[in-house]
């Protein structure tokens, strides 16, 4: 490559070689919990058969379970509340209905997709 360089006023033409440089590569990536608590999720449980399961919509822990087996819901009605990377999100009832089994407990993790709860 030919620059053409300025030095106290006086112009001088310089050949410089340029070596290219490699292409960076990727870092090491850890997999793995590096939690001081040791969480790790759980293997996802099937998915409801018919469409009376209720499924959890992210991956968190659940936090509280704010309803009973049995128990009558109308639609809206938060079920129970799962946290995720510090926040809290309410699972809501998409319809009225009955509340047959609660499939998790409270310290779970839960995968996206997990069956929580089932209708009658």
């Amino acid at each position: 490559m030919k620059l053409k360089v300025t030095v106290n006023g006086i112009e001088y033409d310089v050949d410089v070689d340029v070596e290219e440089e490699p292409t960076p590569t990727l870092g090491s990536i850890m997999v793995g919990s590096t939690s001081a608590y040791g969480v790790t999720p759980t293997a996802a449980k099937a998915p409801a058969s018919t469409s009376n399961g209720l499924t959890a919509p992210i991956s968190g822990t659940v936090v509280k379970i704010l309803v009973d087996e049995g128990a009558e819901v109308k639609a809206g009605d938060t079920v129970m509340i799962l946290e995720a990377m510090k926040m809290e999100t309410e699972i809501t009832a998409p319809a009225d209905g009955t509340v047959a089994t609660i499939d998790v407990s409270v310290g779970e993790a839960v995968q996206g997709g997990q069956v929580l709860l089932e209708w009658a």
